[in-house]
């Protein structure tokens, strides 16, 4: 009995018989590589207290993952089509796990850093990999299923990786929300090299390094600026990068569009269906991984829940996205594409208007209904459209056709962190500032409170620990009218330290509220436009899909290898 599973795909004369177990595989590769993001979210409070994090410092821990991440996907996709689609899997699964090992042993920002930047690089290996390779192991019938089953892996990665980090948390330091990787990530190498059949592109076409180089210099440009500007200020690092990535973008266009064999064909854009769908997956993403920075922050900092009960907190989430997964299953193939997406995004749209209802006085109770809300539509909207950008390149750029799916992705959630993000902290500041008028707060105090709610709730907890010393003071104190002066200002600082932390509560509570207008309006507007372009004169384009008709590139590939064969 072989170990290694050497056969390529192309060559087996029927589908490949262990195809679902290979499936289990890729979505456990792409659980880690999602899980590596959220997980941070719950890890970061501990890590900040010790390693000594500034705000710029535990910025730059959290997206040194996202800026390799997205820049390299498309040349890596594109490397992994032409020489092996395996192989880009198991080298990113072996960078991922060697950056998750240096992060657990590193005691400093700076290599922090660097370990999220590696693993950044072994996931865009192993992101587009996933997907290629799950389009070229499944016939057209089944493909529809299996990215559906891919999505709703992604989905449970994000609520999973909050409960996974919390768990450890209890029982260990930051470090093992690294090191928890390692295991999985060897058990999938394994996997990938027993189960998971070989895959290549048929052409011999040389790779378009200059499109390949100049997509790594506008996306990442484009990611560097938007998570410098907003968080950072519009100084000259983010004005540079926001020219290159212009600047790179038209260059990119402009040479795809001549070139012979590009790494991606920008004229695809131009479809309605394609461009739809793109947009559709990054408006989704900016939704959801904006309301997931400021409600993990909420249910941590408001409500006081720990890392772990944050994480088990998120799972209706996880829940409702297999519904929404298997409801997509059933209904795109009978009502088309345009019909889940929109009903999808109509309902990301109200998961967020549901929580302009928050205010001081919430409890988690009424984050439960959004949370389910949210993951519902996830399910209903992103298989379809992961399903139908997949279906837009011929088999031969696949890798490709993964990256620009998850390009799309990492943009959206980069893009609602920085925007959703800024508005909440723009909106929390100033609600705090006015809920400060009038106390005798310290300037000083106040500037620390408004850069964020845990430096809210610290400056609280400064302000109740001065009390306290006062209060045993006074206790102490032999000169009765000493100890009356002593208590009395012990009660006015406790009594400030709880105004301040109620401040703190509701304003957080209240900019929870404005962002998520400002989300709702931005997806509700999006979904709009998505509808326009997923134009009804394409739904029976749509259910064809689905039900596995061979696509016009399928087609003109299989007429191809028949007249070579005569």
């Amino acid at each position: 009995m072989r170990l290694v599973m050497n056969e390529p795909v192309e060559k087996m004369d029927r589908p490949y018989a262990s195809r679902w177990w290979a499936l289990l595989v890729l979505c456990l590769s792409l659980l880690i590589i999602v899980m590596a993001n959220t997980a941070l979210t719950v890890a970061a409070p501990d890590m900040t207290q010790d390693l000594g994090l500034s705000s710029a410092d535990l910025q730059w821990v959290i997206d040194g993952y996202t800026v390799p991440y997205a820049a390299l996907m498309l040349l890596l996709g594109a490397l992994g089509d032409k020489y092996s689609r395996r192989g880009a899997l198991v080298l990113g699964l072996v960078v991922f796990g060697g950056g998750a090992v240096a992060g657990s042993l590193v005691d400093s920002s700076t290599g922090v850093i660097a370990a999220r930047a590696v693993m950044g690089v072994g996931a865009a290996l192993i992101m587009p990999a996933t997907l290629s390779l799950l389009a070229a192991t499944f016939p057209r019938a089944e493909r529809a299923k299996a990215i559906t089953l891919w999505t709703a892996t992604a989905g449970l990665a994000i609520a999973a990786g909050p409960l996974v980090a919390g768990a450890l948390l209890r029982q260990y330091g930051w470090s093992s929300t690294f090191l928890i990787n390692v295991p999985i990530a060897a058990l999938a190498l394994v996997g990938a090299l027993v189960l998971v059949p070989p895959s290549k592109a048929g052409h011999r076409h040389r790779i378009d390094c200059v499109g390949g180089l100049l997509s790594v210099v506008w996306i990442g440009s484009l990611i560097y600026m938007i998570i410098e500007g907003p968080h950072f200020g519009w100084g000259v690092k983010a004005v540079t990068a926001a020219v290159v990535a212009g600047v790179g973008l038209v260059a990119f266009v402009a040479w795809e569009l001549r070139h012979p064999h590009p790494v991606v064909d920008v004229r695809r854009f131009a479809g309605r269906r394609f461009a739809g769908s793109n947009l559709a997956v990054a408006l989704f993403f900016l939704a959801v991984f904006g309301a997931f920075y400021f409600l993990t922050q909420h249910l941590q900092f408001v409500l006081g829940y720990d890392a772990l009960d944050t994480g088990v907190r998120m799972l209706p989430l996880a829940g409702a996205v297999f519904v929404g997964s298997a409801l997509t299953a059933y209904l795109t193939p009978r009502l088309g594409m345009k019909v889940t997406v929109t009903a999808g995004m109509v309902g990301g749209t109200a998961a967020l208007a549901l929580l302009t209802q928050v205010d001081a006085a919430s409890s988690y109770g009424d984050f439960v209904l959004p949370l389910t809300v949210l993951g519902l539509a996830i399910g209903l909207a992103l298989s379809p459209c992961t399903d139908a950008i997949m279906g837009a390149f011929p088999e031969s750029e696949l890798g490709v056709g993964g990256a620009v799916n998850d390009t799309s992705l990492e943009l959206g959630g980069s893009l609602g962190i920085a925007i959703l993000g800024s508005v909440l902290a723009s909106s929390y500041s100033s609600h705090l500032s006015d809920a400060a008028t009038g106390s005798e707060l310290p300037a000083g105090a106040l500037a620390t409170a408004q850069d964020s709610v845990g430096a809210g709730y610290a400056v609280a907890e400064g302000i109740g620990d001065r009390a306290r010393q006062l209060g045993e003071q006074a206790a102490q104190a032999g000169n009765p009218e000493q100890a009356a002066q002593l208590k009395a200002q012990a009660d006015q600082l406790a009594d400030g330290a709880r105004q301040m932390a109620d401040a703190v509560g509701s304003s957080f509570a209240d900019s929870v509220a404005h962002t998520s207008l400002i989300g709702g309006l931005i997806l509700g507007a999006g979904t709009v436009v998505v509808a326009v372009l997923l134009s009804w004169k394409e739904r029976t384009a749509d259910i064809t899909a689905v039900t596995c008709e061979p696509s016009a590139d399928a087609e003109r590939e299989e007429k191809e290898e028949g007249v070579a064969a005569h």
